[in-house]
């Protein structure tokens, strides 16, 4: 007999499983959250001031996701209708020291930032007399400091509420399976709370599948994906230098290695919506000899998210769908209707690259490069999707 296989334990992601996940835009008060937000969303929901708490309740909008192939499949169909993928940007209130005990808006704070899917983590790089800053100076490597271990004590305490209520459970004793559960995820949750007591970011570790199902209903701050942006003057930006920037890349490789830093200027793309038309926009950053960041901060968010895009074709529409990397064809089609998971037959699939490279539908289909696939059809990022289903049950 042929020795068995071994059995892969599925990899299960930190985080809420979903297609539409949210973004948070944190840090301290007084670093540019706000004026990021009114920038990358291009609108003035934002209340960017010049002290602490300017910003209350988070404001939400809906940042378009910049995909030249989304753009050249508009303009190959000329459909009625386009619609991008976005992504779901909130602005947060701005931290202070102290916010896990409840300091300045600390409460509602971290509870906002629990409700979002990944971070932005604006780090103020940039000297403005008349900016005040909340600690009295700019000095990005402790304020790294102080929203890191704020966010990891938060997490402390809903660790030690969990594992107390899970104790209550565990201490009734018995060999049943719920118990023998129980004292499994008790022995996760203690081994939780010991690497948050070592100064460690939940997101740092190599958590096992079984592990992951604990961590997720607890919803972790800093279990998060973090996207790092250091906000630099607009003439640090051009020059691509600035004091600080050795200092944070250290504190990066200790604390967050592999975590995204994106350099930005946040004083910079606000001149830029300043532009009446987008030619004049980028004829700006051509003569200074730099490009906008924020594009390539919606896309990189995405990406530490772990979302992926198909797309549906034809004249009437053009339309890109966001989904979770590792999403099946029936779970895809379901994120276009519901009825269409649940009565799912088979899709139609062939990738945007070999459209582009082959010209046509009819030529990719002549190449035989138009694939018929079924349920366990891992659908992967640039794939045009026809999707067949059954009629749905009244």
């Amino acid at each position: 007999m042929a020795p068995k296989k071994p059995v892969q334990e599925e990899k299960i992601l930190l985080g809420r499983p979903g297609n539409n996940l949210k973004s948070g835009i944190v840090g301290l008060a007084n670093v540019g959250k706000s004026t990021l937000f009114q920038a990358i969303t291009k609108c003035n929901l934002g209340n960017p001031a010049n002290f602490p708490y300017a910003t209350i309740d988070p404001e939400e909008a809906r940042v378009i996701v910049p995909d030249e192939r989304f753009d050249w499949l508009c303009e190959k169909y000329k459909p009625k209708s386009k619609v991008p993928a976005n992504l779901t940007v909130y602005d947060i209130a701005g931290l202070t020291r102290g916010a896990s005990t409840g300091a300045g808006l600390g409460n509602a704070f971290l509870s906002h930032i629990r409700a979002v899917d990944a971070i932005f983590q604006v780090v103020r790089c940039f000297d403005d007399a008349e900016i005040i800053h909340v600690e009295g100076d700019v000095n990005p490597v402790r304020d790294l400091d102080i929203i890191s271990e704020e966010l990891r004590l938060k997490d402390i305490e809903f660790v030690e509420k969990a594992l107390e209520a899970k104790k209550k459970i565990t201490r009734q004793g018995g060999q049943s399976l719920e118990q023998k559960k129980a004292r499994e995820e008790e022995a996760t949750i203690e081994k939780i709370l010991a690497w948050l007591n070592d100064g460690k970011d939940v997101r740092k570790n190599s958590w096992t599948p079984k592990e992951v199902e604990v961590i997720n209903p607890l919803f972790l701050l800093s279990a998060k994906p973090v996207v790092y942006l250091v906000n630099l003057s607009e003439k640090d930006y051009i020059r691509k230098k600035n004091k600080n920037l050795a200092k944070i890349a250290e504190w990066m490789k200790e604390h967050a290695a592999g975590d995204p830093i994106i350099p930005i200027s946040v004083s910079f793309e606000e001149r830029l919506t300043r532009f009446e038309t987008e030619e004049e926009a980028l004829a700006e950053c051509k003569e200074l000899g730099v490009e906008s960041a924020l594009p390539k901060i919606v896309t990189m968010m995405r990406k530490v998210m772990n979302l992926s895009s198909f797309f549906t074709v034809g004249p009437d529409e053009v339309r890109q769908w966001t989904i979770r990397n590792g999403t099946k064809a029936p779970q895809a089609a379901g994120v276009i209707h519901t009825d269409f998971e649940k009565t799912f037959i088979q899709a139609i699939v062939y990738n945007y690259q070999v459209l582009k490279e082959l010209g046509d539908e009819a030529e990719v289909k002549a190449k035989g490069k138009m694939m018929t696939k079924g349920k366990d059809y891992v659908v992967e990022d640039g794939d045009i999707l026809l999707i067949k289903a059954g009629a749905a049950k009244a």
